[in-house]
């Protein structure tokens, strides 16, 4: 299957030295490779220097934005099948300094509080057969990046590109999805994309509908759109026979129950206020949600269940094939790396999906059943590791590495030495 991934983005390569790196590049992401960044990949690769590693990412004549088109179908082919889901979500990536493209100290949710970081929204298509990551846009913050035009230049960001917000970035990636001709009825996200209106206006316009997260101080309106109400306020006043027990999907320990509730709200017939609360500690989540047609309570739950899938993405593509592991400043860069890793998971989700067993689609069957689990992608990528093993290596190349890496930490720590030193006396 890998060679038919390459076959597939072959074109994409004006010259057959930087398709050799990509292949070499995608086989690093795969394998047990520590780090993976251009260092360990080409030694990985049996390379004396990182140059083509580095060449692939700023230099090279390729398109990764045809590369995530590539990614897109691939994704669809193998995932595809009825009930797809399209995920917004954003993660980040904790950085040092200040030069790499759209840096800044922000909250991330990667930390848990604001670091100095880059911020990825990123679009996830999942399905019952498995979930992917089909598209990316890295955040420009506004004040501290699209104004500065020497820093835009020095990061390589292109003129085209200017502010915009996250959920408008989600919204691009979404309608290039659906014009691409991928079939997914719904879209979900978290609170960030759920409580902007532009976002839920434009999907109705597009006739998606969706299950988006919002806060507890949302304002719906009920009673046929005449009464504004918070939406916690809503909540307390249900009766308890409006709780109803559902799954919101298997989990790694079985079915996620939670009591649920829906309430019509506005003037039109298929716009709800979804309410999900916790069994264990009553807590509450919320969501708006909206669809061109009647629904059921059991569908709206399924597709707030589908949101988790994307966090799932994000601890795959950083734990398996390094989308995190980058060691780059540079805007081509950041876009080339982030789209092989993301290619080099969805190759790992497709194999999964077409070695998946057709079992009953029973909930409770694996509780009664002592078949062994489906490959999962940890296990695939293990498996493939000694497949696709790294070429032999003499004891000579292995110390030409050491040398070199120790050469190049040795010039880095004096340019780092230099620089403090100039600050500290005001040179």
């Amino acid at each position: 299957m890998f060679g038919l991934v390459m076959a597939r983005i072959a074109g994409r390569f004006g010259r057959v030295e930087p398709r050799a790196s990509a292949r070499a590049y995608l086989l690093g992401l795969l394998s047990q490779a520590e780090r993976k960044n251009c260092w360990q990949l080409a030694e990985q690769a049996g390379h004396i220097r990182p140059g083509p590693m580095q060449r692939l990412l700023r230099y090279a004549r390729w398109d990764a934005d045809a590369v995530r088109d590539d990614v897109r179908v691939y994704a669809v082919d193998h995932l595809g099948t009825d009930g797809g889901v399209l995920i917004v979500d954003e993660t980040g990536f904790v950085k040092k300094g200040r030069a790499s493209a759209g840096v800044q100290r922000q909250y991330t949710g990667t930390a848990g509080r604001i670091e100095n970081s880059q911020v990825g929204v990123f679009l996830a298509y999942a399905t019952s057969r498995g979930r992917a990551l089909i598209d990316r846009r890295l955040y420009l913050p506004e004040q501290s990046w699209c104004g500065d035009l020497k820093r835009r230049q020095a990061a390589g960001i292109p003129e085209t590109v200017q502010f915009a917000t996250k959920p408008r970035l989600a919204w691009e990636m979404i309608a290039a999805a659906l014009d691409a001709g991928v079939e997914a009825a719904w879209v979900t996200g978290d609170e960030a994309y759920g409580q902007d209106p532009q976002l839920r206006a434009a999907l109705e316009a597009r006739g998606t509908g969706y299950v988006m997260a919002v806060a507890c101080s949302t304002r719906v309106r009920i009673n046929s759109g005449r009464t504004p109400v918070r939406a916690d306020t809503v909540a307390d006043r249900l009766p308890a026979n409006a709780w109803q027990r559902q799954s919101a999907g298997p989990g790694a320990k079985g079915p996620r129950y939670y009591d649920w509730a829906w309430v019509h709200i506005g003037t039109g017939e298929h716009r709800h206020l979804l309410v999900r609360r916790n069994r264990t500690s009553g807590e509450l989540a919320f969501y708006l949600c909206w669809s061109p047609t009647t629904v059921t309570l059991a569908e709206l739950v399924r597709v707030a269940g589908v949101r988790w899938s994307v966090e799932e993405c994000f601890q795959a593509a950083k734990s398996q094939v390094g989308l995190d592991h980058y060691q780059v400043r540079h805007w081509t860069s950041w876009h080339r790396h982030i789209t092989l890793a993301m290619l080099a998971l969805v190759f790992l989700a497709a194999v999964a999906a077409d070695a998946a067993p057709k079992r009953p689609t029973d909930p409770h069957r694996p509780a009664r059943s002592r078949e062994p689990i489906s490959l999962t992608v940890p296990e695939i990528r293990h498996l493939l590791t000694t497949v696709f093993g790294p070429p032999a290596v003499t004891a000579a190349r292995l110390l030409s590495w050491s040398t070199w890496r120790r050469h190049h930490q040795a010039t880095a720590r004096y340019s780092h030495y230099r620089r403090r030193s100039a600050d500290e006396t005001g040179g």
